[in-house]
């Protein structure tokens, strides 16, 4: 397996059955998400997209965005020194005009400081979207066409992924999401075409590496046949 990908659900529902606030509970999974990628490391999966943000989330209470964002520059500024020492990449996939501008220099700052690392790639899906992600690259090849830069004929599979917000990554080989819901939430829906899914009845602070060492080894008892 090179790709493990993850959606994170669960924070909020975590900390209303103990009576905390939401940051409490995104706080948590923030160390859940640290405990994904030692996991990566000591399982040598070089890719690891992790679900952080939605566009549709943008729909919550400014007061959990504001906390959420808090919570994510504070784990970059954190875990930095940690992730270069380990030869950990960090990449933030998603629509940039939406990144909020206070956390742009962090997100930035990240991204230059581990860019020649190999190890593991860290993928941070922020403000992002499957199909809105599809309706970027749709857009940019009709704008190509329109330009006489492609002749429709010529669009390919690699023609329609090297437009995607994921381009250079190769398609999650297993998805995993916590949260007791069997369903993707408009996460790497093209992505997701042949990708093995585990859906996991706990919460995402809950989760542990006996699950995802559980959800390995399932996945390697799998006879992928990618429509053959």
């Amino acid at each position: 397996m090179q790709h493990l990908a993850v959606i994170m659900d669960g924070n909020r529902r975590w900390a209303k059955q103990r009576n905390l606030s939401s940051a409490d509970g995104h706080r948590k999974g923030r160390d859940a998400a640290r405990l994904a990628v030692e996991f990566c490391v000591k399982n040598d999966i070089k890719y690891l997209s992790l679900y952080a943000f939605s566009l549709e989330n943008f729909r919550r209470d400014e007061e959990e965005k504001a906390a959420i964002f808090s919570i994510l520059v504070d784990g970059i500024n954190a875990e930095l020194d940690e992730f270069i020492e380990r030869g950990v990449r960090i990449c933030f996939v998603g629509d940039r005009s939406r990144f909020p501008e206070h956390l742009l220099s962090s997100i930035q700052h990240a991204e230059k400081s581990t860019k020649h690392l190999e190890k593991l790639q860290v993928n941070v899906l922020f403000c992002y979207g499957a199909q809105q992600e599809l309706t970027s690259a749709m857009q940019t090849i009709a704008r190509q066409v329109q330009q006489g830069e492609l002749a429709p004929e010529d669009i390919t599979k690699e023609t329609i992924e090297k437009m995607l917000w994921t381009a250079g990554t190769p398609d999650p080989d297993l998805i995993v999401r916590t949260g007791y819901a069997p369903r993707l939430s408009n996460f790497m829906l093209y992505q997701a075409a042949y990708s093995e899914l585990k859906f996991l009845d706990c919460y995402w602070p809950d989760i542990t590496e006996k699950h995802l060492e559980s959800c390995v080894q399932d996945f390697y008892k799998t006879k992928r046949n990618f429509g053959c």
